[in-house]
């Protein structure tokens, strides 16, 4: 007789398998691509970058609605992408269009049981949010963590998307057995989202700190290599879900990893507590000022 555990190991082979042969699988969008081929050019400058992402229409807006978050602090309103470009730095407009356009390469038109509005606007929640922790906790990477807090439910995405039975019958077991989404998942299919999100970004060649985030950002205590980005994505999911704003229904009941508190060099719970607190004001305004597309 065949038990949970091994039931599980027998789906997750099933589910890499045919993970990897997904055969509509989004190819890397061009405006990727050509935004990366511009900036390893010197002499490119924000003019022509800008004029680059100006082909894209949705996409500028996605980018001014990112760089006008109260949470980046900027004084002045970013009305065009020359600008963001200027104020945000090319490095970090090459990560929003990175993440921005894997995104939408998986966006679905489901909308019966999929709200696309309230994934993105965590999404896009967590990606600035995910940036000002880093840089408050002075880690270097800021654009890292912007793009890792982005993606880090790409997973999700992908299973509505490819795999609409699955993602139905995760739905019913929440429902029914009264589960956490993570739980249905494994039972469904071997995999968590956190693994399928880690596999896409892999086959897209992203780098590995990032992929590593994605898969450790429910319990970055796990995580062999880096723990520190993993944990500040996770402190951004909790975030979310303590001032139910911009949150999103996968993460109810998620657990906190109490080992990101000496990851970060956060001290002490009383002091992890007034850090999340100071944050509150400030993101329930950036909530506000999403713009939903």
């Amino acid at each position: 007789m065949v038990n949970l555990n091994e039931e599980i190991e027998i789906k997750r082979t099933l589910y890499n398998k045919h993970l990897s042969r997904i055969r509509n699988l989004p190819s890397i969008p061009s405006l990727m691509l050509e935004v990366s081929r511009l900036l390893e050019d010197p002499r490119t400058s924000a003019t022509e970058l800008g004029r680059i992402i100006s082909r894209d229409q949705a996409m500028v807006a996605k980018v001014l609605m990112v760089a006008n978050s109260p949470l980046y602090g900027i004084p002045r309103k970013v009305s065009t992408v020359e600008f963001a470009i200027v104020i945000l730095g090319f490095n970090h407009i090459k990560n929003i269009v990175v993440a921005l356009s894997v995104m939408d390469a998986f966006q679905s038109t489901n909308k019966r049981k999929w709200n696309r509005n309230k994934f993105w606007t965590h999404s896009i929640a967590m990606g600035v949010l995910s940036k000002r922790i880093a840089g408050d906790l002075g880690f270097g990477r800021t654009g890292e963590a912007f793009t890792a807090g982005l993606l880090h439910d790409l997973g999700i995405s992908a299973i509505q998307r490819y795999f609409p039975n699955e993602f139905n019958s995760i739905l019913k077991l929440v429902e029914n057995e009264n589960i956490r989404h993570i739980t249905a998942e494994k039972m469904t299919m071997g995999l968590t989202h956190a693994e399928i999100g880690q596999f896409l970004i892999n086959n897209w060649n992203l780098p590995e700190n990032l992929a590593n985030a994605v898969r450790f950002h429910h319990e970055p205590s796990e995580a062999q290599e880096e723990t520190i980005l993993p944990s500040i994505i996770h402190l951004a999911d909790f975030m979310t879900q303590k001032f139910r704003n911009g949150d999103f229904d996968w993460d109810e009941n998620l657990e906190f990893d109490q080992g990101i508190i000496n990851n970060l060099s956060l001290g002490d719970p009383v002091y992890l507590n007034s850090f999340i607190d100071s944050y509150k004001e400030l993101f329930t305004e950036h909530i506000n000022s999403i713009q939903l597309f």
